[in-house]
């Protein structure tokens, strides 16, 4: 048997349609989702938060710089982890290292202490590096000779995704609010290490899958240069120079230290660059270098791998804006629900939430349950063990579940945790998900462009609710009591947005871009994707300079109009991307 190629044991067996290993990987996901969701939940909260309330008292900008400088950080390490896996330790340790690694940087979290924060924030970042490019991966090597499984794979794959946000954000979120924020960054510590586990010990189940590569085998499948040198696959070979490796190292250097000195800067004072003009220079620099680099490269190709790659370049932008402002989700929206909404409840209005949280935190935890049993059915004879830690992380769950809910009932009246309304995209991706699948799959599947207008004005309108709900609010007032529906409104948009536009790139990468290149190319996608989270961040950490002068609708305008904007350039450049794709949909 080949290396990388899943052994004829892998689709004996069978749960709900799907091998039961498709569900190792959808669990194993969940848990690492459950964390990651969870601690971004609490990051900008614990931050900001008074020392009364067990914070740390940061400044608004502080606490959102930080929050930019991690979650970009979180895109660009996978480009680090996917090359390893790829080239020396195989896709199964680079998991296993890097749900390690997550682990650590829970556990380091939960002491609350400087040295420890950043500490955990590091293995946090490298660990999803690790993680994060080598799941996806597993399925798709596993699905490799049954590509007419693959969409349905990917579904169930990505419904573990958002059920781990989705009660990461829930369980994580409350406990932290309401018990402790130790508690709570400690708790998503502990699935990420039950998730460890359970990968770790019935790995068997994968056959060849995820192995470390074996170097001849990949030198046989690359082929000669010849036969990569066709127009399918990218045309004429385009190496990277001395002079090339030399620009990205200097990029690369230069963008990083910049990242990383952007909140150390504003927390210490202590400015590498010496101020901040010099730190916008740089950063500028750093672009423009890139671009020169991008730009220097594509023009070397073919002419339709050339214009293909423009294509994926100008959505890769419009992508970057789209995240930019999407993910004030875990920033200036979090803020927004903390100290600026109504999340007092009473009488009969109380007693509606209570059964409403009850319903959609216990049927969708019902329903995980089911699969769970589904999986030990098939599973529990051969990976007793790792079937024991996957079983205890979910007693441990309803367990915590139960605690939460009885609580809630116990009281009165109902404040809503702030981190409560997170929730609500994954759960309008879940509930909504199959209806976007099908459109896309019917004779009324819009072009790349369309679909990314329509998203980005569906994330102007959410933020237009935010503006409007908003726009009683006194200039620089750091409290208002808000009603709650322009928040659901919002996450609602933004979710519509999302199942537009998130679900569609990676799959026109794919379509675009030669065999060959592929891995390159997703690492220009994810740097995209980080530039856009860095952006967030630091846009969001103006909060408190905008409102004070222009009022907190005017800080949430900015997040409608631009995206709007954007949405209308991109349908203007329809029948330019539409040339550049020559024929790809």
């Amino acid at each position: 048997m080949s290396p990388n190629t899943p052994s004829g044991d892998f689709f004996k067996t069978n749960v709900l349609g799907h091998p039961a290993g498709l569900f190792t990987l959808f669990f194993t996901e969940m848990w690492e989702r459950f964390s990651f969701y969870g601690m971004r939940a609490l990051l900008v909260l614990f931050l900001t938060s008074s020392l009364l309330d067990e914070g740390w008292g940061w400044p608004r900008a502080n606490a959102l710089a930080l929050y930019g400088t991690y979650t970009s950080m979180v895109y660009l390490t996978p480009i680090i982890g996917g090359i390893l896996a790829d080239k020396f330790l195989g896709h199964r340790r680079a998991i296993i290292i890097g749900a390690t690694l997550m682990t650590l940087g829970h556990a380091s979290m939960a002491m609350e202490s400087p040295v420890f924060l950043y500490l955990g924030l590091a293995f946090l970042i490298f660990g999803n590096g690790f993680f994060k490019p080598n799941m996806t991966s597993m399925v798709a090597k596993l699905y490799k000779d049954h590509p007419e499984k693959k969409d349905g794979a990917y579904t169930i794959f990505y419904m573990g995704v958002n059920s781990g946000a989705f009660l990461g954000i829930m369980l994580c979120g409350y406990i932290g609010e309401k018990v402790g924020f130790s508690w709570g960054f400690g708790l998503a510590g502990i699935f990420m290490f039950f998730g460890m586990l359970q990968f770790y010990l019935s790995q068997k189940i994968f056959g060849d899958v995820g192995l470390p590569p074996d170097r001849n085998a990949v030198a046989a499948i690359s082929g000669s240069a010849d036969d990569m040198s066709t127009e399918a696959n990218g045309g004429r070979l385009n190496p990277f120079t001395t002079i090339d490796l030399i620009l990205v190292a200097i990029t690369a250097i230069g963008a990083l230290t910049w990242i990383i000195n952007d909140p150390m800067s504003k927390v210490y004072n202590n400015n590498i660059f010496g101020n901040s003009s010099n730190a916008g220079y740089v950063i500028l620099g750093c672009l423009l270098l890139f671009l020169f680099i991008l730009f220097s490269r594509i023009f070397r190709y073919s002419t339709v791998t050339r214009d293909r790659m423009l294509a994926v370049f100008i959505i890769a932008v419009f992508y970057m804006f789209f995240w930019a402002s999407f993910e004030q989700a875990g920033g200036s929206m979090t803020i927004f629900a903390k100290d600026y909404m109504d999340r007092s409840l009473e009488g009969s209005s109380a007693m509606l939430f209570k059964i409403f949280n009850t319903l959609l935190t216990v049927v969708p935890l019902l329903i995980i349950t089911y699969v769970l049993w589904k999986l030990f059915i098939q599973t529990f004879a051969r990976f007793a063990i790792a079937n024991m830690f996957l079983g205890t992380s979910f007693v441990i769950i309803w367990g915590i579940v139960i605690w939460m809910l009885v609580n809630e009932f116990n009281q009165t009246n109902t404040e809503i945790a702030a981190t409560w309304f997170g929730i609500l995209n994954s759960f309008f991706i879940i509930a909504l998900g199959p209806l976007f699948s099908k459109i896309w799959e019917s004779k009324y599947n819009p072009s790349a462009s369309v679909k990314y207008s329509i998203g980005l004005m569906f994330l102007g309108i959410g933020f237009l609710s935010l503006a409007y709900g908003s726009s009683g609010i006194p200039l620089g007032a750091k409290t208002a009591a808000v009603g709650i529906i322009w928040l659901v409104i919002a996450y609602l948009f933004h979710t519509l947005g999302e199942l537009c536009i998130s679900p569609v790139g990676l799959s026109y990468v794919s379509k675009l871009v030669p065999g060959r290149m592929i891995a390159v190319t997703y690492g220009i996608w994810y740097l995209a994707i980080a530039v856009g989270n860095k952006v967030a961040g630091t846009m969001g950490g103006m909060i408190d300079s905008i409102s004070a002068e222009h009022g907190m609708s005017n800080f949430f305008l900015i997040f409608t109009f631009v995206p709007m904007a954007a949405g209308v350039v991109i349908l203007v450049l329809s029948p330019v991307l539409k040339k550049l794709m020559h024929g790809v949909r």
